[in-house]
This record gives structure tokens, sequence and C-alpha cells, in this order.
């Protein structure tokens, strides 16, 4: 299997060319087309990229989320819902990355297997990263009005929410 698996890819591309050939296109000259769509892609997303990045970091910085957790402590003790994967639910609609490096710090300090670590690695399946996603494609073709989108993903991430923490206490608790 692992034979065949280095010669899927050579084979596809040779498969790519001999259809160009026998359609008679200019292979070199469409390569160089869709290179430059590319860079002109990059460049469009570029700053919506750039100002998602600066705002999460702004965000995450100023430990305005422990802040606000503090208070909410008490009650999720009740709830046995630890309070250390309250941050990487909030931030995992915004930014795939942040929450990655959230879930790497718990997977620090309590281990993967622990508790906490199998709901952080269920919120990170069970949810999507559904405002970096909006800003990024709507902001790359220029839609200001996304109608129902946003709420439509939030409320799906909410879901997903929801779900990583049932499935967790249902499988590990």
């Amino acid at each position: 299997m692992n034979q065949i698996s280095n010669y899927i890819v050579p084979i596809f591309v040779l498969a790519i060319l001999l259809y160009a050939l026998k359609k008679k296109v200019n292979i070199y000259e469409s390569f160089l087309v869709g290179a430059k769509e590319g860079l002109i892609t990059t460049f469009k997303i570029a700053p919506a990229v750039i100002a998602m990045v600066f705002a999460i970091n702004i965000f995450l910085n100023s430990h305005f989320l422990e802040f606000v957790f503090s208070y909410f402590t008490p009650l999720l003790d009740k709830i046995g819902i630890p309070i250390q994967v309250l941050p990487m639910a909030l931030v995992r609609p915004i930014s795939g990355t942040a929450s990655l490096a959230i879930m790497s710090n718990i997977f620090e300090l309590y281990g993967p297997d622990s508790f906490v670590g199998r709901l952080a690695s269920n919120l990170q399946g069970c949810t999507d990263t559904t405002i970096y996603v909006l800003a990024l494609y709507f902001g790359s073709i220029k839609v200001t009005k996304t109608r129902h989108a946003l709420s439509a993903g939030l409320f799906a991430d909410f879901v997903g929410i929801v779900a990583a923490f049932v499935i967790t206490i249902l499988f590990f608790g």
C-alpha cells in the first residue's frame, strides 16, 4: 500500500498533462495564469487575515476572558464543567490557531487523557472557525451583507459546544 501512495500524485499529474495535450491546451501558459490568479487571491484576502489575527491577539492578551470566567466558577463547578476549556470554547469560532494553542496548553497542564483534555479535543472537533471563515471568504469577495450566515454558523458552533460537553460527560465523565 505504501508503494502505491508514492505513485498516486505523479500518475495524477501525468494524467492531467496527457489530457491537456489531447485537448491541445498550452499547459505552461495555463499554469502561469493559475499561479497569477492564486497570487492575486492571496493579496486580496491578506488584509482580512491580518486584521483578524491582530484583533484576536489583542483580545487574548487582554486577559478579559479570565476576568469574566472568574464570576462563573462556582456555577460551573456545580454543573461539572471545567473552567479551563471555556476560553477555548469562546475563541474557537474566531480562530482555529488560537484554540489549538489553548488546547495545547491544556494538554501540557492536565494531559490529553484527562477529562479536561478530552473535552478540549471534542470541542476542537465539534466546532468550526465560523467568524474567521466568514471574514476570510466574504472579505475576499467583498460581501458586506452576510444575511443569515453568521447567525447560522454561530448557532452551529453553540450546538457543537453543547454536543462536545454532553459527549465528553457521557463517555468520560
